[in-house]
Formats: structure tokens, sequence, C-alpha cells
């Protein structure tokens, strides 16, 4: 403020404010900080005390306690009766911090982030229901599959001309018997869609003592398997832009079911085919490639830079949402 005032010696108050950026009434201020700012005058056309009083015991009676002051407005105005205008009305309101919503709004539910750990095959399901094009535009059939997260192998899938719960149910409790499940040793995650979320499939892993997961609300994340899995089957070159009948759609998936259970080289686990996971053949056949690598190793060592080629490993967990390091810390602690 000091270089203001001495600025404005030479070039007045105004340029020199403007010059170095500081506003005028700052400055004003700086220089007769005694100076008291008189009240401002009350107009003469306001209401009183008691007038605004009158207004608010108005606006909250009962018959009016849930309605807009324009509403208000106008319902007195047909009794013959003017208090105050619309904005008066507002003003009394806003001062005794009446102006806002008074209805509770509705709150979407806070929806907790699964976080799911499977270490074997047959310890996590992951299940999911897919549309089919069918021949005409606006005909679908519907694939569900069942995919056991740790080994990616598809434990049962089914094509139908619906969605419904009771063929969901149907396919869970095929597949739990196939696999012979036993209580306590399953948890099966899908999304929130109806069947999912239904009470024939509900009640039904209730009796087969099985746990089940849900997706939040639009997290593709967390049921990344499946959707991986389905979109593995829609890029490949054979699937068609439409299946000519359900009995088309189920020759292609008994086809592609076999070719990604039995014959799929499958990156998540190693490049090993889900079948061989899942049925416990991984660490053999991940011997034999330690076999192979070493003789080829021992017969052109310098091909490999003296260094012992090793086959990519089985990931040992599997995880949807895994906790971050500082949360897993935070649990130990």
């Amino acid at each position: 403020m000091t270089l203001v005032e001495s600025l404005a010696r030479d070039v007045r108050i105004r340029p020199a404010c403007e010059a170095l950026g500081v506003p005028r009434g700052s400055f004003y201020r700086w220089r007769h900080p005694g100076s008291v700012t008189e009240s401002r005058p009350v107009p003469p056309l306001a209401l009183s005390e008691e007038e605004q009083h009158a207004v608010l015991d108005v606006l909250h009676e009962d018959r009016f306690i849930d309605c807009a002051p324009r509403e208000v407005y106008a319902a007195l105005l047909d009794e013959g009766t003017y208090l105050c205008s619309v904005s008066t009305m507002y003003r009394i309101l806003e001062q005794h911090d009446e102006v806002r919503e008074r209805r509770d709004q509705l709150g979407h539910p806070g929806y907790k982030k699964p976080e799911l750990l499977a270490e074997t095959s047959n310890q996590v399901w992951s299940w999911d229901i897919t549309k089919l094009k069918g021949p005409v535009k606006w005909s679908y059939f519907y694939l569900y599959v069942i995919l056991d997260i740790f080994s990616r192998y598809v434990v049962g899938w089914m094509v139908a001309q619906s969605e419904l719960a009771s063929l969901a149910k149907a396919l869970i409790e095929q597949t739990c018997k196939k696999q012979a499940i036993q209580p306590g040793e399953l948890l099966i995650h899908a999304d929130r869609g109806p069947s999912m979320r239904s009470k024939p499939v509900a009640f039904l892993l209730a009796d087969l003592g099985v746990a089940k997961s849900h997706s939040r609300p639009y997290t593709s994340t967390d049921n990344p398997y499946s959707e991986s899995q389905f979109k593995t089957m829609k890029y490949r070159p054979d699937f068609p832009d439409r299946f000519g009948s359900i009995q088309d759609a189920r020759a292609f998936c008994q086809d592609f079911f076999t070719w990604y259970n039995k014959e799929h080289y499958h990156s998540g686990i190693g490049f090993l085919t889900p079948e061989d996971v899942h049925y416990g053949r991984a660490d053999r056949i991940i011997k034999g490639r330690h076999a192979v690598l070493r003789a080829a190793f021992e017969r052109h060592p310098e091909r490999f830079k003296g260094e012992t080629p090793k086959p990519m490993e089985l990931p040992r967990a599997v995880w949807i949402n895994k906790p971050s390091p500082e949360k897993s810390d935070m649990a130990v602690h």
C-alpha cells in the first residue's frame, strides 16, 4: 500500500491502483483504518418486523407448508389477500434459513466394492448373460455362462429363448452337481441383473450352501472375467452377425466352448488351457515345459545369453478388485 501511495502522488490514486492491481476500496481502508461505514438505511417501503412475522406465519400454516411461495401468493390473491410480493416471501424465508428442498431426497445406497480371492478351482465362479442376435431385427437368444475365475474354465452354459430366473436356477443347480460342489466351499459372483438377484436363485444358493456376491451398479470392472470371456467369443473370426435359429446358436456355442476349455491357450493363466488348470494338470505341464527349455539351453546356451529360459508360471491367486497395498497394511495392523 505504501508503494501505491507513493505512486499516487505522481499519477493520482485510480491509475496507481490499476497499475499495481490493488482495489481502490482496499487502499482507502488502509489509508483511513479508523473510519466506520455507516449502516445502510432501511428502505421506506420495506415491511416492518411485525409484517414480516405475519408473512412467515402464513407460510408456516399447514395448508401452505408444502407449497412454493408462488403458489401461496396465488392462493392468497384468490382469497382477496395481498401480503407482499413473491420475491419478498423468498427474502423472508432466506433470512430464516428456510429456502431449501423441504422433502428428503432419495439417495442411492452405498454399494461395497467386491473384493474376491480365488486360489484354486471351484472357489469363485462368475456368471453372466449376454444377448446373441437372432435371424431378424430385435430378435435375440440369451447365452448363460458360468466361469471359474481361477482356471477360466466354463463350468456351465446354456442358450435359451429368454432371460428367466427359473432357467438360471436350473443351470446353477446342474453345474454345482456336475462339479460336486460341497456346502461352504464356493462363492458365485454376478452383476445386478434381475435373474442374478432373483429370489429363486437366492434360495437355491442358500440351499446349496453357496455364498453370493454382486457387482456394483454400472461397474463392468466388478465382473471382468465374464466380460473378457464374452469378448473372446464375439471377436472370433467365425462369430456370425446373426444366428438363423436357436439351434444354430447352440451348435456354435458347443464348438466354441469345447475349443475355449480344451484348446485355447489363455494368456491369463500362463498360456495353459482352462481345462488343464481346472483339473490340476498345470504343474505337470509346466514341469514338462521347463524340461524342454532346459534341453534347448544345454544344446545352444549362447542363444539364450547364458540364462536358462523359463516358461510362464500359473498365477497362484486371482482377484476381483484386489485391495491396494495401503488397505492391506491397515488390515494387518
